[in-house]
């Protein structure tokens, strides 16, 4: 029956997305949709959704996924979403030295930030060397900047007033992309943060532009700024009218006026108030494809596939052997040795029913995962020309623990070396149904090998704290995103000094030095290959260190590879200029260029400030 609802719906196979997909819903708590009807206005206007209250409005302090930052800010590129080439942003040229080692970026004129002041280099000056370079800010993003084994970051120094130059001690193939694409800060507003302290030494700017913070403060470049922020209810932009982008006839861009991005935890409230008529978007749950895709002409939407999402789904164990502040084992010692045990994780992996996953949980709209890369990068690795498989295979499972000095009792109850019962917590987060299913059917497929596992469903932020914190966990069922074009830029999770290296998380900025925390070969083994890979400015140098990062993590099984979904979103054909493709956040990495049809319609639902 599927197969019906697919007729004429393309797959882009080429579809990436470098960030975890929004949703879009709308709900206005205190006031009737009726009330809102009756307030007509001539501004545009669009309604969007996030699951969770954002984390900060500090780009350089940002952590989780569930942002709006990135509707506010842009950097010195941008990169085509459909050529997946570089494209002029705040800087108008760029060109890059014949030894790899400078690239000089020259600025627009006339660029203002969203409160009319000038932006110049000397913000660029200012976000780098004050801020992502700068190491006493844990910011996530200086890491994927560090260019050798060294630690040794790339300097950067004005040319002159439009003009900034960007130095590397060793070539290093990712600083062009990185560079062009972090958003660029304002010094007026920020510089005094970076060199002050609170009462505890800590620099203020790690307590700047807080959650807490109006707004209507918070200093942008993008081509939204922010009006109000109401936690757990919503988040209202408007249009910056000092925005740099005009379209080819010279108007000023974005279109629409404002977007309310309201805070919806579930999925289903989030279809609920979809198929009322009630949003202008939403990410398409799977087991709500079918509905949505038969309703499509009457509810007056459609349907964008956008193929499968360039990350990676994943069940993964908690490796870490370090001890809390208290003295206490992150993880319970008994369940330690059992993780670090590698024939117990490819048991595992052989036990896992992945295509049945793929068919039920996901009714067929989705691909089996192999490697940690996707499919669609240059470097990937196919099981095809070698990678390492774990085809379904219980049997074999219990071979592997078995020979691995585990054994079971009469009930079938798998035991370890010591007589303890094999019982471990799957911890999932509770927003995404399908994902719980997930973690329901690796407990399922586990109980067939006689393991008992728990599942523990939180929200999402409480599973961040467990995951980047407090490490107080088992094993987990989650995502990570990217890696179709950048290797580099899922370093941050496969180095062992990443900021989210999940598995077996270390010392983050001012964090005491974990004790027994270890880091194994094969985790410095890695740190290598990405390192020389990153020296080399060809597909064809870079791919051989990349695929043996990738028979790596394959052999060594930190995170168990799941099923890739589709990425499928519905939007309403009030929408103009809508335009998915191969890079970004789908719909919304388009911003700037939707436009709304049906001017009467606008504002009815969704009002607020």
């Amino acid at each position: 029956m599927l197969s019906n609802f697919f007729r004429g719906f393309s797959i882009n196979s080429r579809c990436l997305s470098l960030i975890v997909t929004l949703s879009c819903a709308l709900t206005l708590p205190g006031c009737s949709l009726s009330q809102l009807r009756a307030q007509p206005s001539s501004k545009s206007q669009l309604v969007l959704a996030i699951p969770n209250n954002p984390d900060t409005f500090n780009y350089g302090m940002v952590r989780s996924p569930y942002n709006v930052i990135l509707y506010i800010y842009t950097g010195l590129l941008e990169q085509n979403r459909f050529t997946l080439e570089l494209e002029p942003a705040l800087a108008e040229s760029w060109s890059v030295s014949p030894d790899k080692r400078r690239i000089t970026f020259t600025l627009r004129e006339n660029l203002k930030w969203s409160d009319g002041e000038p932006l110049t280099v000397d913000d660029v000056i200012f976000t780098y060397r004050d801020i992502y370079l700068n190491k006493k800010i844990p910011t996530i993003f200086r890491k994927n900047l560090i260019v050798d084994t060294k630690g040794s970051l790339p300097s950067v120094k004005k040319l002159d007033s439009r003009t900034v130059e960007f130095t590397s001690p060793e070539p290093f193939s990712p600083l062009l992309i990185y560079v062009a694409r972090l958003p660029i800060l304002p010094a007026h507003a920020l510089r005094s943060s970076t060199s002050t302290t609170d009462a505890n030494g800590n620099l203020k700017f790690l307590s700047t532009w807080t959650t807490e913070t109006n707004p209507k403060k918070i200093i942008s470049n993008g081509p939204y700024r922010l009006v109000s922020y109401t936690p757990s209810e919503r988040v209202v932009l408007e249009k910056n009218p000092y925005y740099w982008r005009k379209d080819d006839l010279g108007k000023q861009m974005p279109y629409i006026d404002k977007v309310v991005v309201q805070i919806i935890s579930s999925n289903d409230n989030q279809l609920l108030r979809f198929r009322s008529g009630e949003l202008d978007s939403i990410r398409v749950p799977v087991e709500a494809f079918e509905l949505l895709k038969r309703q499509e002409k009457q509810g007056n939407y459609t349907l964008h596939n956008r193929g499968t999402t360039a990350g990676i789904w994943f069940l993964g164990f908690n490796l870490n052997r370090g001890s809390n502040s208290q003295g206490k084992a992150f993880v319970n010692p008994i369940k330690s040795r059992w993780f670090n045990t590698l024939a117990f994780r490819q048991a595992i992996a052989y036990a896992i029913d992945r295509e049945s996953m793929k068919n039920n949980i996901y009714r067929g709209l989705g691909e089996l995962q192999y490697s940690p890369l996707s499919d669609r990068s240059v470097y990937y690795l196919s099981p095809e020309a070698g990678l390492k498989v774990y085809n379904y295979n219980p049997q074999k499972a219990k071979q592997l623990l078995l020979k691995a000095g585990f054994n079971y009792n009469s009930k079938g109850e798998l035991l370890d070396w010591d007589g303890n019962r094999v019982e471990f917590n799957v911890l999932v987060k509770s927003e995404e149904k399908s994902r719980i299913d997930m973690a329901v059917a690796v407990q399922q497929d586990l109980s067939k090998i006689g393991i008992k596992t728990n599942l523990q469903v939180l929200s999402f932020n409480t599973v961040l704290v467990k995951l980047l914190r407090s490490r107080d966990w088992d094993s987990y069922v989650g995502s990570f995103d990217g890696g179709a074009l950048e290797p580099h830029d899922i370093f941050g999770f496969w180095s062992y000094k990443g900021s989210f290296h999940l598995f077996n998380q270390g010392k983050q900025g001012k964090e005491k030095e974990i004790a027994g925390w270890e880091v194994s070969e094969w985790e410095q083994k890695i740190d290598k290959l990405f390192l020389s890979g990153a020296q080399k400015f060809t597909d064809r140098d870079r791919q051989n260190f990349y695929r043996e990062f990738q028979q790596i993590v394959v052999e060594q099984v930190p995170v168990i590879f799941l099923v890739n979904p589709l990425k499928v979103e519905a939007v309403r054909n009030r929408v103009g200029n809508v335009k998915f493709s191969a890079v970004g956040l789908g719909l919304f990495s388009s911003m700037e260029e939707l436009k709304i049809k049906d001017k009467q319609a606008i504002n009815k639902k969704g009002e607020g400030n």
